[in-house]
């Protein structure tokens, strides 16, 4: 009796080794079959995303971003994360019209693109090496979320590098993301007509995250201006001109009705303005206000001029020193439209920034 006891017990303890060993198998069998097993992170020196945009209604013009980050979780979830202040036109001002015109990357400083690849559709990717499939995607951009389907292309290079790329060119619609507004000021600053949409392609490229290595960081909070494609250090003359020429476009510094008290929402683009004075050395940089015509000619220089100089002093909380800006209102005097119809009042009632000729 002791021994067939002694048997049962090496039986049973037998039984459960078997077990643990068989549970352990599949799950590693399971994470084998999981093209995502530990995730993927996305190579951004390997990888681009970019938009050709039509303008003069036949001239194609295509442009990039420098700076990208993302990855794909071991369910497959997917998101790539755009700089947008790093926009590449191949030149600098168009850069910076793309940033504070159309894009308003003081404000929305990123897009992100996200989508869930289904890992079940990819066990023979190791067999195919090349696969088409149709994923359903979401767009975060200018402050606005939407969905929409493609078919992406994922390509294994190698055992621990995959690429996920757009099978074809996708249209964009610009009204889609609240951006008209953004597009009809580039289209005034560059005096040209452009199709409102642009196609987009990508392929990204992502390398299997070591087993050893530790989890994913989160998304980088990268300052915009770090990723800017731009000199380094101090602007020279020309660049500081076209860059006030532009901000003085952008319509986003706000005050209270008739009044000269800054709204707090003007405050991510003066920031971002205060940053390019700073590397503007040895340059008088006028702020001028300007008033539409409605009241008296008397009352408008009046709330311009108080309004040129609520926006000096908020650049000078900012540690600029008093010697480098001059505040001046001009009231109804020098309109850029018609003050008889609404939108050109709105854009008569502006500041404007412009560096001195001493």
């Amino acid at each position: 009796m002791f021994h067939l006891k002694r048997f049962r017990g090496h039986f049973a303890i037998s039984m459960i080794a078997a077990m643990l060993t068989l549970v352990a198998f599949v799950h590693s069998a399971q994470a084998q079959s999981n093209p995502f097993s530990g995730g993927w992170t996305l190579q951004p020196e390997m990888s681009n995303l970019t938009f050709q945009s039509v303008k003069k209604q036949t001239v194609v013009e295509s442009s990039s971003f420098a700076t990208l980050e993302g990855s794909i979780a071991a369910d497959g979830s997917t998101q790539v994360n755009v700089l947008l202040d790093s926009v590449d036109t191949k030149i600098d001002l168009r850069n910076v019209r793309m940033r504070f015109l159309f894009f308003e990357t003081f404000k929305f400083p990123k897009a992100s693109i996200s989508t869930k690849i289904d890992a079940s559709m990819l066990n023979d990717l190791p067999a195919v090496r090349r696969k088409a499939l149709p994923v359903s995607y979401t767009i975060d951009l200018h402050g606005v979320t939407k969905t929409f389907d493609a078919e992406v292309v994922v390509t294994l290079l190698t055992n621990d590098l995959v690429s996920v790329a757009s099978k074809t060119p996708i249209s964009v619609s610009v009204a889609d993301f609240n951006l008209m507004e953004g597009l009809g000021k580039l289209q005034d600053a560059a005096n040209v007509t452009i199709i409102p949409s642009a196609t987009v392609s990508f392929d990204f490229l992502f390398a299997r995250n070591s087993t050893t290595a530790q989890a994913a960081p989160a998304q980088n909070e990268t300052a915009p201006a770090s990723v800017a494609l731009e000199v380094e250090g101090d602007f020279d003359r020309e660049a500081c001109k076209g860059r006030f020429e532009i901000l003085s476009r952008t319509g986003n510094i706000y005050f209270a009705s008739g009044s000269a008290r800054l709204d707090p929402k003007s405050e991510p683009l003066l920031n971002s303005l205060a940053g390019i004075v700073a590397r503007c050395p040895n340059m008088v940089i006028e702020v001028g206000g300007h008033t539409d015509s409605i009241g008296s000619t008397a009352t408008n220089e009046r709330l311009s001029v108080s309004r040129a100089a609520a926006v000096t002093q908020y650049l000078l909380s900012r540690n600029l020193s008093r010697d480098v800006l001059v505040s001046r209102g001009y009231g109804e005097s020098a309109p850029i439209a018609t003050n008889a119809t609404k939108e050109g009042r709105w854009k008569n009632r502006r500041i404007e920034f412009k560096v001195l000729s001493n």
